[in-house]
């Protein structure tokens, strides 16, 4: 399957307020296609509310952003349709009753009916679980993932995997729709250095076969570009709530599309 091309984001003056004051503000950065770019900040600075954001997800309220020639919020609709989402908390996780096997076919068969042409929803029954079936193998392949690793291969629960797994597996079902950005959260938490350096090693190679990456992280590596994002002021932001707090806070301030 080729690899889909990437979509350029970038933002000027780009600011979202909630009900507790600023999310985040004055956010400006242009990355063309296949880049990998990390979103760095100290959690409460709006790290994962601007993720949302640019991937259509929640609507700023300042400035001016686009994602693969887009304007936002105008086209948000359009944005959801080539961007996936990796791990986010609170917005896109994985089940850990589910096992590795129940993700991926619910991910395909999710991709096959609202994902598809009609034409493909008229092949036979045959042909379309082929295709969901080489649609998985590429995706757990370009992960980095092999289900034949984990301790009950595809028949191992969310739950049973290691931190480092379970964000490939994030991963590979994002790229099941072959998206033109992949956008992740945290993706170095709870990551030893080594497994740290595996992660960024993994969306390296993602960007790299073509798909734009946004990754939030505490720390990005030396070699990616760098967004920051700052905690508001005490006069911006009355408070200092947590990112899950924000998100919660900014959706229902905005409305999550």
């Amino acid at each position: 399957m080729e690899s889909p091309h990437g979509a350029a984001v970038g933002a000027e003056d780009f600011g979202l307020k909630g009900p507790r004051g600023w999310v985040f503000r004055h956010v400006g950065f242009s990355a063309p296609p296949g880049s990998l770019v990390a979103v760095e900040g100290p959690s409460g600075s709006g790290r994962t509310c601007l993720l949302l954001a640019l991937t259509g997800r929640m609507r700023a309220t300042e400035g001016s952003a686009e994602t693969g020639g887009l304007e936002l919020p105008r086209k948000a609709a359009a944005v959801r349709r080539i961007a996936a989402l990796g791990p986010v908390p609170g917005v896109s996780e994985l089940d850990p009753a589910f096992t590795v096997a129940e993700h991926l076919r619910e991910r395909a068969l999710l991709q096959g009916r609202y994902g598809a042409s009609l034409r493909t929803l008229l092949r036979p029954r045959a042909e379309r679980r082929a295709t969901a079936r080489a649609r998985i193998d590429t995706a757990l392949e370009a992960a980095g993932l092999d289900p034949a690793t984990l301790p009950k291969a595809e028949r191992t629960s969310v739950r049973d995997l290691e931190r480092l797994e379970a964000l490939r597996l994030s991963v590979a079902l994002a790229l099941i729709g072959t998206p033109r950005l992949l956008a992740l959260d945290d993706a170095d938490l709870k990551l030893s250095p080594a497994e740290r350096a595996d992660a960024w090693a993994l969306l390296r190679s993602v960007a790299d076969s073509g798909t734009t990456v946004l990754a939030v992280c505490s720390e990005a590596p030396e070699d990616v570009q760098v967004v920051r994002t700052t905690p508001a002021t005490a006069e911006e932001a009355p408070t200092a709530p947590t990112d899950e707090e924000e998100s919660a806070d900014a959706i229902a301030e905005t409305g999550r599309a």
